[in-house]
């Protein structure tokens, strides 16, 4: 599969989906709290993102049967949202959502501490996964490799004693929600698919407390970590352009 670059109008209409991801992922993020379950954030995306005129990127993607992944604690991505899973002080949840808006796709995720009670332990996994992704698209330039933001992204996270996610990866984005190329969360600077005007990258760093290592429940989407150590996960939609990167989910 070829790497799609996007013209300036195209990426312009990639911003526009991208904002209505950050508005939704806002919304959302005001609405976690102890006692809330993660289907009453799917209730209140799925109906933010109507209001917004867009479609959702996630819902029938495969199957995937929501708007939202909510990913709690040791879940790192693809969490299906439930009436069960009900937050408690002291968790973190990720969430990830994208949307469709005239073709073109925005994909972006945060990661929230539920209530005011987090431990500072956890506290730290949430900056330090949140500053590598900036680290990440720093990189994100002309003539640089795929390989540069992921080694960034692994150098921030394992200076912090903590590991990042082999499995799951970062990817190009555009008319299709996952395109060329994989963008992976470790690397050797210089490696992998060069950098060139109009490519636009959905980098997420996926960083657990414990072991880098994962298994998929029997639901056949949810990712946890091996060891059961909390997992952060951040992401951003990010256009190469003359200028360096521009994020397009601000």
């Amino acid at each position: 599969m070829a790497i799609v670059c996007k013209s300036t109008a195209e990426i312009e209409k990639m911003r526009h989906s991208g904002h209505i991801v950050r508005q939704v992922l806002d919304h959302v993020r005001g609405l976690v709290a102890p006692g809330v379950s993660t289907m009453d954030l799917e209730r209140a995306a799925e109906k933010k993102i109507k209001e917004l005129g867009a479609k959702p990127a996630f819902k029938g993607y495969y199957d995937y049967p929501c708007v939202l992944c909510t990913s709690v604690n040791e879940e790192i991505v693809h969490g299906i949202p439930s009436e069960k899973r009900v937050l408690k002080e002291g968790d973190i949840v990720s969430i990830d959502s994208g949307v469709v808006l005239d073709g073109y796709y925005g994909d972006s995720a945060i990661t929230v501490p539920v209530g005011s009670g987090l431990k500072p332990e956890l506290q730290k996994l949430l900056e330090v996964t949140e500053a590598s992704l900036y680290r990440g698209i720093e990189q994100a330039r002309i003539g640089n490799s795929v390989e540069d933001i992921g080694a960034a992204v692994q150098e921030h996270v394992e200076a912090a004693g903590f590991s990042v996610v082999r499995e799951f990866v970062g990817h190009g984005i555009g008319t299709r929600l996952h395109e060329e190329p994989q963008v992976p969360n470790f690397g050797s600077r210089g490696h992998g698919a060069r950098l060139r005007e109009g490519m636009v990258l959905a980098i997420e760093p996926m960083v657990n407390y414990g072991k880098p290592e994962t298994r998929v429940l029997g639901d056949k989407w949810t990712a946890v970590t091996a060891d059961g150590s909390f997992s952060a996960h951040f992401e951003h939609c990010v256009a190469v352009t003359k200028d360096g990167p521009v994020i397009l989910t601000q």
